[in-house]
């Protein structure tokens, strides 16, 4: 089975939310929703699948409650009636906390993963290609929701690459653009640490590059590397035991100067799932980490087009690449 072209993620997305799926769902696609639980605005939120924009008909109602200690709901609406609940007696979620959120649809079910972690199953009661809507309602504050196409996806296979051209125009000291996509997506489920890919083309003005998984409980460090040939362009250092972030450049086998210091607190913490989204600049890098602008990093390597390379090691398990 071919691969499908995946539609652009929606970035920062107000709730409530609710936007299309195109082309609806297929056997092989991931939906992967980012964001934070909050602590206001009720106990519970709800990731719905819908055909059409109404309400009636719900193919799959996915809504963590956080109360009477926490649990969650799955079921489905048609024509305007619940059928069945089936509840799962576990609560993954944390108010307070960021979490990445997959929907891997299969022949027979959902299959859904929080925070990496195999969640439930959920064997579909309509047909899943009616569902064209996706929406999600309650006390969360999004990130980005991404979509991969990744039909069968044979073991042992090299990542087939997908490119997407994209223009972006900021400034610096700015937030960060609406919505792109970075253009190369790897659709694996898994991916090993540390890790290394190409960046086709190296760097430019515009290009973007995506990072999102777990830190270990146990985690000291780990690091996002931005390659040209055995330099280090961009170090990207999350350190546990200092309670710091720590960017440099390595040229020739020598560091440069460290550069800390954050306009906020420590974004990443053990345990925790995390984004990081990198855009390239004439000037420099701007990152954001969870959707929220972090830190500018002026270039040390000039040649942009040389940095080719994405490296992601240490502490952390991967769950989405694109670059």
């Amino acid at each position: 089975m071919a691969f499908c072209s995946s539609q652009p993620p929606y970035l920062n997305p107000g709730i409530p939310f609710s936007g299309k799926i195109q082309g609806g769902l297929q056997d092989g696609l991931k939906i992967t929703i980012n964001g934070t639980v909050l602590y206001c605005n009720g106990t519970r939120f709800a990731v719905n699948f819908h055909s059409g924009y109404s309400d009636r008909d719900i193919a799959f109602h996915f809504n963590p409650r956080f109360e009477e200690g926490g649990y969650v709901v799955c079921n489905t609406k048609q024509n305007g009636t619940w059928g069945p609940e089936e509840r799962k007696m576990h609560m993954p979620f944390q108010m307070g906390h960021p979490f990445e959120l997959c929907f891997l649809v299969d022949s027979g079910d959902f299959k859904v993963t929080v925070n990496g972690s195999h969640f439930v199953q959920y064997s579909h009661r309509v047909p899943f290609h009616r569902v064209d809507t996706l929406s999600i309602t309650g006390a969360v504050q999004l990130s980005f929701i991404s979509f991969q196409s990744t039909g069968v996806w044979p073991v042992n296979s090299a990542p087939i690459t997908q490119t997407v051209i994209h223009t972006v125009h900021s400034t610096p000291g700015q937030p960060f653009p609406n919505p792109v996509i970075p253009p190369v997506v790897y659709p694996t489920m898994t991916y090993p640490v540390p890790f290394f890919t190409s960046i086709p083309g190296g760097l430019y003005p515009s290009k973007s590059i995506f990072v999102s998984g777990t830190v270990l409980p146990t985690a000291q460090r780990f690091h996002i590397n931005l390659r040209s040939g055995s330099d280090i362009a961009f170090h990207l250092n999350p350190r546990f035991d200092e309670n710091v972030v720590v960017r440099n450049t390595q040229i020739n086998s020598s560091w440069g100067s460290e550069e800390r210091s954050l306009s906020r607190q420590m974004p990443f913490a053990r345990g925790r799932s995390f984004s990081v989204w990198i855009i390239c600049e004439g000037y420099g890098l701007k990152v954001a980490v969870d959707g929220q602008h972090l830190l500018e990093y002026s270039h040390r390597l000039k040649n942009l087009p040389a940095i080719n390379n994405l490296e992601v090691g240490g502490d952390v398990q991967l769950t989405h690449v694109q670059a």
